[in-house]
Protein backbone atom coordinates (compact mmCIF):
# COMPACT_ATOMS: atom_id res chain seq x y z
CA UNK A 1 0.00 0.00 0.00
CA UNK A 2 1.28 3.46 -0.87
CA UNK A 3 1.83 5.96 1.90
CA UNK A 4 1.88 9.00 -0.38
CA UNK A 5 -1.44 9.64 -2.14
CA UNK A 6 -2.79 6.48 -0.52
CA UNK A 7 -6.30 5.64 -1.68
CA UNK A 8 -5.92 7.36 -5.04
CA UNK A 9 -7.51 5.45 -7.89
CA UNK A 10 -5.84 5.94 -11.29
CA UNK A 11 -8.39 6.74 -13.94
CA UNK A 12 -10.93 8.00 -11.40
CA UNK A 13 -10.49 11.77 -11.13
CA UNK A 14 -11.43 13.17 -7.73
CA UNK A 15 -13.17 16.53 -7.55
CA UNK A 16 -13.85 18.69 -4.55
CA UNK A 17 -17.35 18.27 -3.17
CA UNK A 18 -19.43 20.90 -1.40
CA UNK A 19 -19.62 19.12 1.93
CA UNK A 20 -19.07 20.45 5.41
CA UNK A 21 -19.45 17.21 7.35
CA UNK A 22 -17.43 14.32 5.95
CA UNK A 23 -15.31 11.57 7.47
CA UNK A 24 -12.00 13.25 6.47
CA UNK A 25 -13.14 16.59 7.91
CA UNK A 26 -14.18 14.91 11.18
CA UNK A 27 -10.74 13.28 11.40
CA UNK A 28 -9.14 16.66 10.78
CA UNK A 29 -11.24 18.09 13.62
CA UNK A 30 -9.87 15.35 15.87
CA UNK A 31 -6.36 16.55 15.04
CA UNK A 32 -7.34 20.08 16.05
CA UNK A 33 -8.69 18.79 19.37
CA UNK A 34 -5.53 16.78 19.94
CA UNK A 35 -3.40 19.94 20.06
CA UNK A 36 -4.61 21.34 23.43
CA UNK A 37 -4.69 17.81 24.86
CA UNK A 38 -1.03 17.36 23.93
CA UNK A 39 -0.07 20.70 25.52
CA UNK A 40 -1.89 19.76 28.74
CA UNK A 41 -0.23 16.34 28.93
CA UNK A 42 3.31 17.55 28.22
CA UNK A 43 3.45 20.91 30.00
CA UNK A 44 1.00 20.40 32.87
CA UNK A 45 0.98 16.68 33.58
CA UNK A 46 4.53 15.99 32.34
CA UNK A 47 3.18 12.71 31.01
CA UNK A 48 5.44 12.28 27.99
CA UNK A 49 4.30 8.73 27.23
CA UNK A 50 0.68 9.88 26.91
CA UNK A 51 1.87 12.79 24.78
CA UNK A 52 3.53 10.31 22.41
CA UNK A 53 0.25 8.41 22.18
CA UNK A 54 -1.64 11.60 21.29
CA UNK A 55 0.90 12.41 18.59
CA UNK A 56 0.58 8.89 17.20
CA UNK A 57 -3.19 9.27 16.97
CA UNK A 58 -2.85 12.68 15.31
CA UNK A 59 -0.35 11.34 12.81
CA UNK A 60 -2.55 8.34 12.09
CA UNK A 61 -5.64 10.45 11.45
CA UNK A 62 -3.59 12.65 9.11
CA UNK A 63 -2.86 9.64 6.89
CA UNK A 64 -6.33 8.08 7.24
CA UNK A 65 -8.27 11.23 6.31
CA UNK A 66 -6.24 11.59 3.10
CA UNK A 67 -6.82 7.93 2.25
CA UNK A 68 -10.57 8.12 2.86
CA UNK A 69 -10.90 11.39 0.92
CA UNK A 70 -9.20 9.95 -2.17
CA UNK A 71 -10.55 6.42 -1.97
CA UNK A 72 -14.20 7.35 -1.39
CA UNK A 73 -14.29 10.66 -3.25
CA UNK A 74 -14.83 12.76 -0.13
CA UNK A 75 -12.38 15.56 -0.91
CA UNK A 76 -13.91 18.93 -0.08
CA UNK A 77 -12.94 22.56 -0.57
CA UNK A 78 -13.07 23.01 3.21
CA UNK A 79 -10.85 20.00 3.75
CA UNK A 80 -8.20 21.34 1.38
CA UNK A 81 -7.88 24.33 3.71
CA UNK A 82 -8.38 22.66 7.09
CA UNK A 83 -6.04 19.71 6.55
CA UNK A 84 -2.77 21.65 6.03
CA UNK A 85 -3.90 24.16 8.67
CA UNK A 86 -4.30 21.35 11.20
CA UNK A 87 -0.86 19.98 10.28
CA UNK A 88 0.77 23.38 10.69
CA UNK A 89 -0.98 24.13 13.98
CA UNK A 90 0.02 20.74 15.35
CA UNK A 91 3.65 21.00 14.30
CA UNK A 92 4.14 24.54 15.62
CA UNK A 93 2.33 23.86 18.90
CA UNK A 94 4.26 20.64 19.46
CA UNK A 95 7.55 22.44 18.77
CA UNK A 96 6.65 25.25 21.20
CA UNK A 97 5.69 22.70 23.86
CA UNK A 98 8.92 20.74 23.44
CA UNK A 99 11.00 23.92 23.66
CA UNK A 100 9.19 25.07 26.83
CA UNK A 101 9.62 21.59 28.33
CA UNK A 102 13.36 21.75 27.61
CA UNK A 103 13.21 18.76 25.25
CA UNK A 104 13.94 20.57 21.97
CA UNK A 105 16.23 23.56 21.23
CA UNK A 106 14.79 26.97 20.39
CA UNK A 107 16.29 26.96 16.89
CA UNK A 108 13.99 24.08 15.91
CA UNK A 109 11.01 26.32 16.61
CA UNK A 110 12.52 29.19 14.62
CA UNK A 111 13.28 26.85 11.71
CA UNK A 112 9.59 26.01 11.54
CA UNK A 113 8.18 29.46 12.26
CA UNK A 114 10.23 31.67 9.92
CA UNK A 115 9.16 30.07 6.60
CA UNK A 116 5.53 29.94 7.73
CA UNK A 117 5.58 33.60 8.78
CA UNK A 118 6.99 34.65 5.41
CA UNK A 119 4.44 32.58 3.50
CA UNK A 120 1.62 33.96 5.62
CA UNK A 121 2.69 37.53 4.84
CA UNK A 122 2.92 36.77 1.12
CA UNK A 123 -0.45 34.98 1.17
CA UNK A 124 -2.22 37.92 2.81
CA UNK A 125 -0.52 40.37 0.46
CA UNK A 126 -1.33 38.54 -2.76
CA UNK A 127 -4.55 36.66 -2.05
CA UNK A 128 -6.03 38.18 1.15
CA UNK A 129 -6.86 34.57 2.06
CA UNK A 130 -5.83 30.97 1.35
CA UNK A 131 -4.27 30.58 -2.14
CA UNK A 132 -5.76 27.06 -2.44
CA UNK A 133 -2.67 25.35 -3.86
CA UNK A 134 -2.13 21.58 -3.79
CA UNK A 135 0.29 20.11 -1.27
CA UNK A 136 3.51 18.98 -2.95
CA UNK A 137 5.24 15.64 -2.47
CA UNK A 138 8.04 17.47 -0.63
CA UNK A 139 5.44 18.95 1.71
CA UNK A 140 3.96 15.53 2.44
CA UNK A 141 7.37 14.00 3.13
CA UNK A 142 8.24 16.99 5.33
CA UNK A 143 5.09 16.57 7.40
CA UNK A 144 5.60 12.82 7.74
CA UNK A 145 9.22 13.28 8.88
CA UNK A 146 8.28 15.89 11.48
CA UNK A 147 5.33 13.84 12.72
CA UNK A 148 7.70 10.92 13.22
CA UNK A 149 10.60 12.91 14.68
CA UNK A 150 8.67 14.84 17.33
CA UNK A 151 7.08 11.85 19.10
CA UNK A 152 10.40 10.00 18.97
CA UNK A 153 12.10 12.97 20.63
CA UNK A 154 9.40 13.01 23.29
CA UNK A 155 9.68 9.25 23.71
CA UNK A 156 13.43 9.57 24.21
CA UNK A 157 12.78 12.12 26.99
CA UNK A 158 10.36 9.69 28.62
CA UNK A 159 13.12 7.06 28.74
CA UNK A 160 15.29 9.24 30.94
CA UNK A 161 18.86 10.55 30.58
CA UNK A 162 19.95 11.59 27.11
CA UNK A 163 21.09 10.69 24.56
CA UNK A 164 19.45 7.39 23.63
CA UNK A 165 19.12 5.58 20.28
CA UNK A 166 15.64 7.07 20.05
CA UNK A 167 17.18 10.55 20.30
CA UNK A 168 19.50 9.90 17.34
CA UNK A 169 16.68 8.49 15.20
CA UNK A 170 14.42 11.39 16.18
CA UNK A 171 16.98 13.97 15.06
CA UNK A 172 17.49 12.20 11.74
CA UNK A 173 13.77 12.55 11.04
CA UNK A 174 13.67 16.11 12.37
CA UNK A 175 16.63 17.17 10.21
CA UNK A 176 14.96 15.73 7.12
CA UNK A 177 11.72 17.42 8.15
CA UNK A 178 13.28 20.85 8.67
CA UNK A 179 15.15 20.73 5.35
CA UNK A 180 11.96 19.61 3.63
CA UNK A 181 10.08 22.42 5.38
CA UNK A 182 12.32 25.07 3.83
CA UNK A 183 12.30 23.44 0.39
CA UNK A 184 8.51 23.10 0.45
CA UNK A 185 8.17 26.73 1.57
CA UNK A 186 10.34 27.92 -1.32
CA UNK A 187 8.36 25.84 -3.84
CA UNK A 188 5.09 27.09 -2.37
CA UNK A 189 6.29 30.69 -2.60
CA UNK A 190 7.10 30.24 -6.30
CA UNK A 191 3.73 28.58 -6.89
CA UNK A 192 1.92 31.51 -5.23
CA UNK A 193 3.73 34.00 -7.44
CA UNK A 194 2.83 31.98 -10.51
CA UNK A 195 -0.84 31.75 -9.56
CA UNK A 196 -1.01 35.45 -8.70
CA UNK A 197 0.46 36.46 -12.07
CA UNK A 198 -1.87 34.11 -13.91
CA UNK A 199 -4.85 35.58 -12.08
CA UNK A 200 -3.73 39.06 -13.03
CA UNK A 201 -3.28 37.97 -16.64
CA UNK A 202 -6.81 36.54 -16.70
CA UNK A 203 -8.28 39.78 -15.33
CA UNK A 204 -9.59 42.23 -17.96
CA UNK A 205 -7.14 45.07 -18.20
CA UNK A 206 -4.46 43.05 -16.38
CA UNK A 207 -0.96 42.43 -17.66
CA UNK A 208 -0.40 40.21 -20.68
CA UNK A 209 -0.23 36.50 -19.80
CA UNK A 210 3.18 36.21 -21.41
CA UNK A 211 4.56 38.31 -18.57
CA UNK A 212 4.10 35.36 -16.23
CA UNK A 213 6.05 32.95 -18.44
CA UNK A 214 9.27 33.57 -16.55
CA UNK A 215 7.80 32.34 -13.28
CA UNK A 216 8.84 28.85 -12.22
CA UNK A 217 6.38 25.98 -12.59
CA UNK A 218 4.35 24.81 -9.62
CA UNK A 219 6.12 22.28 -7.42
Amino acid sequence: MRFLNAGARPGHPVRDRDLLLSVPNVLTLIRFLGVPLFVWLVLIQRDYAAGVLVLAVMGGTDWIDGYVARRFNQMTSLGRILDPLADRLALITVAISLVIAGIAPWWLLLALLVPDAILMAVTLRLFRWHPDLPVSVVGKVRTAALLLGTPLLLLAAAFGPQPTPATVIAWIFLTVGVLGHWIAAWNYYRAMLRKHRNLLAATPGGPDRSESSDVADDP
